[in-house]
């Protein structure tokens, strides 16, 4: 099948290169000049772990191709799907400018039946407006279909590959012939394409990563509640997570979630709901607990070292809002840095892959980075963990100690045992289990 891509962020990029990779032509669209020249040299822009191999093999073989013509998108192919940036506005809507415009200029670019189909995130109703927009642009055939993404960024290419199911909004039984042959290669384990109308659809994404993102947050009050009174939110989230009615994932406490999902769809819900006249009370506790817990890190030091952190250096561990990807947006880390420096404090951070993105996006952030973990803990006052990257989990503790002014480690994500870091010789705050003083031993 001949596919076009319009949008080459994480949805697109992986989107057109995994099509590509069982044998569709794909035509990847994107505006920004800087990114096709880096596309068309056979650089990935992003960081997206087992995407690189599978970019440049379709790339070789022929099917994967890069431009910034819509109209040649438009006559290159019959599925043409968006996956366009949909952020969030001051009040919490998603802005649908990118998606009506482009939806606006494929309808006057068609000269024969199109298949447009909305892989970006977008509020219930969405597929009505751009079939309302399109039909009044053009007479030629086509339908407007809802396919949302399910993918993790860290693990995207793996979720497209393999995924778990594949959710079509359309009433059309053309466009569900096409798509079930269009997915048939990523389901021979006999994983469903479950069919529904388009709003159910687009209902279903959000709502989706709304319960993820409520699921976190409970965990997260739990531990809150854990450190009260004296109990070990590791043990309890064993405890529940065992339940099949619950199941273990998304259970893990720590310092808030971010990235360019959760933050923005469950702002989006929540507009919407309030938008039809219903107060969605769970969403509003989600967001102000998770926006609370991303200053955890920033209490447990100040309580520690006072509220004033003049003359404090302070080491962070972590800038991504999570591991395996280089995406900063909503990072708990940035909440840190803010508090931090606010405080009087000097920061100094290493990342594995987000400090080119923090520089591009946040040069008023007057952050000190560094080539390898261990240079950030020299005369550091203490470590502060932000994102559980693996190679963190076993560092040298006894190296260490010797670059630390003093053994003190503040952890966002519990990626250490406590009583390893007794034997060790450290304080250590995790979130929601015992504080250990190894120092005191």
């Amino acid at each position: 099948m001949n596919i076009s891509v319009i949008g080459t962020g994480y949805v697109g990029l992986v989107t057109g290169v995994c099509f590509a990779e069982v044998g569709n032509q794909v035509l990847c669209i994107d505006n920004d000049p800087e990114k096709l020249a880096q596309l068309r040299g056979g650089q990935v822009p992003i960081y997206e772990p087992g995407l690189e191999p599978l970019f440049e093999r379709n790339i070789r073989e022929g099917r994967l191709h890069f431009s910034d013509s819509l109209a040649q998108a438009v006559e290159f192919a019959e599925l043409i799907f968006l996956a366009l940036p949909t952020p969030p506005m001051e009040d919490g809507s998603a802005d649908l400018q990118y998606v009506l415009e482009v939806a606006g200029q494929i309808a006057e670019l068609m000269t024969a039946y199109r298949i447009i189909v909305n892989k970006s995130t977008v509020p219930v109703g969405t597929a009505d407006r751009v079939r309302e927009l399109m039909s009044g642009k053009t007479l030629v055939e086509f339908d407007v279909v809802s396919n949302p993404e399910f993918l993790r960024e860290g693990m995207a290419v793996e979720d497209f590959m393999r995924p778990e199911r594949v959710v079509v909004g359309t009433g059309s039984d053309r466009v569900r012939t096409v798509m079930e042959r269009l997915y048939k290669p990523f389901l021979m384990s006999g994983n469903p394409v479950i069919f529904m109308d388009e709003r159910s659809s687009e209902m279903t994404k959000y709502a989706a990563n709304a319960l993820l993102a409520t699921k976190i947050t409970f965990m997260n009050e739990v531990a809150n509640l854990c450190e009260r009174v004296g109990a070990n939110v590791d043990l309890v989230r064993r405890g529940v997570g065992t339940d099949s009615r619950i199941g273990p994932r998304f259970l893990f406490a720590g310092v808030g979630y971010g990235g360019s999902c959760f933050p923005k769809d469950v702002q989006a819900l929540h507009f919407k709901a309030r938008q039809e006249g219903y107060e969605f009370r769970i969403l509003e506790a989600v967001m102000a607990v998770n926006d609370a817990q991303k200053h955890r890190l920033t209490e447990k030091i100040e309580a520690f070292y006072g509220p004033n952190l003049g003359g404090k250096r302070i080491a962070v561990w972590g800038i991504a809002f999570k591991p395996n990807t280089d995406d900063i947006r909503e990072a708990p880390s940035l909440t840190l840095f803010r508090d931090l420096l606010a405080a009087g404090a000097s920061v100094v951070a290493f990342d594995p892959e987000a400090m080119q993105a923090l520089r591009k996006y946040h040069p008023d952030l007057n952050i000190e980075l560094t080539a390898n973990p261990y240079d950030a803990l020299q005369e550091a006052d203490c470590l502060a963990i932000v994102t559980e990257w693996n190679e963190f989990r076993t560092p040298e503790f006894q190296r260490m100690k010797q670059l630390l002014k003093a053994p003190v480690i503040f952890d966002g994500r519990n990626i250490y045992e406590p009583f390893l870091l007794e034997e060790q010789g450290f304080y250590y705050e995790s979130i929601g289990r015992p504080t250990v003083d190894g120092r005191m031993k």
